[in-house]
């Protein structure tokens, strides 16, 4: 009986430090080893805001550029946009509380950006979630904040912690996106990357 992993050999390296993208590539019994690229995440003015996960996760694998024959680079980039504005990741407390309040008792759309790279080949694709969340109390949010200090999120907030547990209603596509890396269809896509 053949238990092989269906995904094909490659080296993979994982251009993220982010552990939540760590853990949801684990999940896909993968090894890999970590290179976080050191970037500036800054994009074009005029770029369509559906563009940008995908502009910045190109940008991540463009500093990788001394690749080995059997390598395969896998970049990220999420981004949270509520009313046709980028939240990106807190600067303090009051920016972090001001995001929250935004996201109160409204809905979210969550888009993440991911780059395959190999030295002769170059993927990349987005997915779009929609959250709903209810509506927040100052002592919620305060609380979030104070205890888990989500200062390197996107949008303030983490869904596989605390503020997701009691303040999502609804994910409309992957809750995996809205955790950082769309799983699904990074396995789908490392099946045909050839």
């Amino acid at each position: 009986m053949n238990n092989k992993n269906p995904l094909p050999e490659y080296n993979y390296i994982l251009g993220s430090a982010s552990p939540r993208r760590k853990q949801l590539l684990e999940g896909l019994n993968l090894e890999f080893k970590i290179i976080a690229p050191d970037i500036d995440e800054t994009y074009p003015d005029d770029i369509n805001i559906n563009d940008i996960p995908v502009f910045l996760s190109n940008k991540k694998a463009e500093y990788f550029n001394n690749l080995k024959e059997n390598d395969l680079l896998i970049c990220a980039d999420t981004i949270v946009i509520i009313n046709n504005i980028v939240l990106n990741k807190p600067t303090n407390n009051d920016d972090a509380k001001r995001m929250l309040s935004l996201l109160s008792n409204n809905i979210h759309e969550v888009v993440t950006g991911v780059t395959f790279k190999s030295i002769n080949k170059l993927l990349s694709f987005s997915v779009k979630s929609v959250v709903h969340f209810k509506k927040l109390t100052i002592e919620e949010i305060d609380f979030y904040i104070k205890e888990f200090k989500p200062y390197d999120k996107a949008g303030s907030y983490g869904v596989q912690e605390w503020i997701g547990y009691i303040g999502i209603e609804k994910i409309e596509g992957s809750y995996y996106n809205v955790m950082g890396l769309p799983i699904k269809e990074v396995y789908e896509n490392l099946l045909v990357f050839k």
